[in-house]
């Protein structure tokens, strides 16, 4: 399973408590791709629970490779044209 964006925006008890479940169901069966721009550390704030962000970290972390990725964004970095100005003439 592919995940992209995790963590782009808070979750709140319910949706917390359903990713944890999606993750302890894949836990070990399964791989599981995930990208973020926000750090573990900052999980739990947007979690909104420390427990429920421990469990899911331990799972993910557990067994797992990971990949820090810095600079610009890679889905516009070569797309710069895009957002050049472009003369036109009749």
């Amino acid at each position: 399973i592919i995940i992209d964006d995790l963590m782009y925006m808070a979750m709140d008890q319910n949706e917390a408590n359903l990713f944890f479940h999606l993750v302890n169901h894949l836990y070990e069966r399964s791989v599981v791709i995930l990208t973020s721009n926000k750090g573990p550390e900052e999980w739990g704030e947007l979690l909104g629970d420390q427990g429920i962000t421990t469990a899911i970290l331990d799972r993910l972390l557990h067994r797992s490779e990971v990949l820090h990725l810095d600079g610009d964004s890679h889905r516009i970095k070569h797309r710069k044209t895009l957002f050049q100005a472009k003369s036109v003439q009749n």
